[in-house]
């Protein structure tokens, strides 16, 4: 199901999806660095749209595992780290900008960043559950190196093979985000919540898949959305 609220298309990922979109208790929107898309107007009109929509906002930027990626794609060490402490001292500033600029919101919206949560007993649990999986469960894991494959692409020069150290690196950058796909409820203490992003992430039909292995919670939503065609927001940008 498609719907166009705003200047935005939202694409529930399943029935259940949409269901939950509809309580409205909670949204949450990912927010990854270095990514052009996140610009503060594109925050600002989400935030528009959030605080309009559902009765609590979270944005959660990603800050776990950036220098390791950097080191991996070929900077030195240091380089790498005051690199990573560059884009996410930017990307916390577009986002409180864009927030800010959307004007005093009607409902609860915080800021945070990935690692403001590693003391949360429900995102430690998932967080192992996720490695975990990653070990021992083969169809998680190709999905996974999915994710990496259509994350690094771009970044790797020349189109080189993707190295064992590039691919552990992503790895454990993607393991740090998976547990809001899972359970945001549980770690934010919510009756439900959506995650969004501008992108389907290869594994969303896996976790939301029947069957045994690592699921989303059952009042965990997953929904896609960017600008609508025409909006002045509209940006083909795939990042």
């Amino acid at each position: 199901m498609t719907l166009i609220e705003d200047t935005f298309t939202v694409r529930p990922f399943t029935p259940l999806c949409n269901i939950i979109w509809g309580e409205g208790d909670h949204v949450l929107i990912g927010v990854s660095p270095g990514n052009s898309y996140f610009n503060a107007a594109r925050i600002a009109e989400l935030t528009r749209w959030a605080t309009r929509r559902f009765t609590a906002v979270d944005f959660v930027y990603a800050d776990l595992h950036v220098a390791e990626m950097f080191a991996a794609l070929g900077h030195d060490e240091e380089h790498a780290a005051r690199r990573a402490a560059k884009e996410l001292k930017a990307v916390r500033r577009r986002v409180v900008a864009g927030v800010e600029a959307a004007g005093p919101p009607g409902v609860p919206i915080r800021v945070r960043a990935l690692s403001e949560f590693a003391a949360n007993p429900v995102y430690t649990l998932l967080h192992r559950r996720v490695r975990h999986f990653l070990a021992t469960d083969a169809e998680f894991r190709k999905g996974c190196d999915a994710m990496v494959d259509t994350f690094l692409a771009p970044k790797v020069a020349g189109g080189a093979p993707v190295t064992e150290r590039q691919r552990t690196a992503c790895l454990d950058y993607i393991a740090a985000e998976l547990p809001f796909f899972l359970d945001t409820p549980g770690i934010l203490d919510v009756p439900s919540s959506v995650s969004c992003y501008h992108q389907l992430i290869p594994l969303t039909e896996l976790l939301y898949a029947k069957g045994g292995g690592l699921r989303a919670a059952r009042n965990q939503g997953y929904a896609v959305v960017c600008p609508a065609e025409g909006s002045t927001g509209h940006d083909r940008r795939a990042a």
